[in-house]
């Protein structure tokens, strides 16, 4: 495997793990100065940067140059099932390994947007205050205590 793809891929989830640690120990309420807003919006464009460019561009570069993934690289498959009509095969479309290294691209996006979407979610709700259970009677409506 490409060290390159790697490290940026573990280096974007320490990165990310450093944004749980960060909103864990702040307060919710405190007010980020000038120079915190700053270094903050930096390093979310640092991280998704590297999420969003950098490792789907190491992936793109393995897959080429060490897999040889390209265009004229045809999937047969085990015992030739994926094996295309224009080769003599029963399968009614060409697949070639390019096809498969850009559905890794794009699982490598999904996967950094869920992820980021639900590390902004998380610190947006941070300060959020949890209300209070009522409980209720077997018809729903909430119990009113007894004066």
């Amino acid at each position: 495997m490409n060290q390159a793809f790697l490290f940026s891929f573990f280096l974007t989830l320490v990165l990310i793990a450093a944004i749980i640690v960060v909103g864990q120990r702040r307060p919710a309420d405190r007010k980020a100065t000038w120079g915190e807003a700053m270094f903050g919006s930096t390093y979310v464009f640092a991280v998704m940067f590297i999420s969003f460019g950098v490792v789907p561009h190491q992936w793109i570069d393995h897959a080429d140059k060490e897999l040889g993934w390209r265009k004229d690289k045809i999937i047969f498959g085990p015992f030739d099932i994926l094996k295309p009509k224009s080769f003599g095969g029963q399968f009614p479309f060409d697949a070639s390994y390019e096809a498969i290294r850009d559905i890794i691209v794009v699982v490598i996006h999904v996967f950094y947007f869920v992820i980021l979407g639900l590390i902004f979610a998380w610190w947006q709700k941070r300060g959020a205050a949890k209300t209070k259970v009522v409980e209720t009677s077997l018809y729903g409506r909430p119990l009113v205590r007894k004066a």
